[in-house]
């Protein structure tokens, strides 16, 4: 291959050019990036950066003698596949041809109907959108989140800390039931009551009000909640538009195999647009994790250079954490596979516990809260159970 175009910016897309290099590819590297930042961490941006603890310059991925010879086309948006094989035709006008493509362009945050041009309402995805509420914040006043996940806990956790009023309203009867289940989203999410953050589930969220700001969330019940800053942490949905029309499947993202490959040959997925397949569940799914993002470019750097002869061997299962009110969260697997889940050390009543989901008395996830230490061997051994 002479050149490989990486279409994202962000830790996905610098994971896969860092992995190119890595296993031996010495041809033009192409990073294309939608945002004018370079690549940038993104879990501190709704905790320490958000409370002011770290600045900008602590968000940056590449140290200071990292050199990956690549081409940096930022501030620039894919628009498309172009006519030529393997080629990107950019929002700029120009178009990228290349002998192997990169899809890591992620996710964008999921908005409610009447949000746009009203002051004080957020989304937190990006650097943009993390210094615009950072502001806001530290006025203080009344905050309202609108979903229980955990993009959503842990702005609560640090408005809180930063001595905002605080209300989370989730339209589910339990927040975090989707990542955690019903019983251990439960737990999770009763940090908020521990800490005087009012949670309101089971009714969704009608509208908002307000003429040029918000001062309110209207709720299906009828109820209004008066709000200052309003935050919508909904999910997020695959940046995948691009490539309507083209010969790469979509279903829910970027349709792979285990190895990142796509419909289309010399193009791989990564990152939170890519729907790989999942040997364990027999399915396809969106891993939308940091770990996922910096681990699984490796197999897909090696189906694309190898045109698909290389082995895909099993992805490690799915891990992400989170921190909330001062208490580690951490998760190993998909609740979604147990029909159980037991606690195994630790109280409730304490936040500090580790708990097993299983499927037929097999281990198929694992939830620590303040257990670092056992978490990371039960995480070990499920990876060795099921590699």
């Amino acid at each position: 291959m002479r050149t490989v175009a990486v279409v994202g910016a962000s830790l996905a897309g610098l994971s896969a050019a860092r992995s190119l290099r890595k296993q031996g590819y010495d041809g033009r590297l192409v990073v294309i990036g939608d945002e004018v930042h370079r690549p940038y961490d993104r879990p501190p941006l709704s905790k320490e950066f958000l409370a002011g603890g770290i600045g900008e310059a602590d968000l940056a991925l590449e140290p200071d003698d990292e050199d990956l010879q690549a081409e940096w086309l930022l501030g620039t948006r894919a628009a498309g596949l172009g006519s030529a094989p393997r080629s990107v035709r950019l929002t700029d006008g120009r178009e990228v041809r290349a002998d192997g493509i990169v899809i890591a362009t992620g996710a964008s945050a999921r908005t409610l109907p009447g949000m746009d041009g009203l002051a004080g309402v957020h989304t937190l995805r990006t650097l943009d959108d993390a210094r615009g509420l950072r502001d806001e914040l530290t006025r203080g006043g009344r905050l309202v989140v609108i979903g229980g996940g955990f993009i959503g806990a842990e702005v609560a956790s640090t408005a809180h800390t930063l001595g905002l009023d605080v209300t989370i309203v989730e339209a589910a009867p339990t927040a975090l039931a989707g990542p955690l289940g019903a019983t251990m989203g439960g737990i999770v999410s009763a940090l908020h009551a521990d800490h005087g953050v009012r949670l309101l589930c089971g009714t969704g969220v009608k509208g908002l009000s307000g003429e040029t700001r918000v001062d309110g969330v209207l709720m299906e019940d009828g109820r209004s909640i008066p709000a200052d800053i309003v935050v919508v942490g909904i999910g997020a949905r695959p940046c995948v538009e691009w490539l309507v029309g083209s010969r790469v499947q979509l279903a829910d993202g970027v349709r792979c195999g285990a190895d990142g490959r796509t419909s289309l040959a010399g193009v791989v997925a990564v990152g939170d647009c890519a729907s790989w397949y999942d040997p364990r569940a027999g399915t396809h799914r969106r891993v939308e994790h940091w770990t996922g993002a910096r681990e699984r470019p490796d197999a897909a750097v090696a189906a694309l250079l190898s045109w698909g002869e290389s082995e895909p061997g099993i992805p490690r299962p799915p891990y992400f954490w989170s921190d909330q009110y001062g208490v580690k969260i951490q998760f190993v697997g998909n609740a979604a596979r147990a029909d159980s889940v037991t606690i195994e050390d630790g109280t409730v009543d304490d936040r500090n516990v580790l708990a097993v989901y299983r499927r037929a008395g097999h281990p198929v996830a694992v939830l620590g809260m303040n257990q670092p230490r056992l978490f990371m061997r039960w995480r070990k051994q499920l990876a060795a159970r099921t590699s």
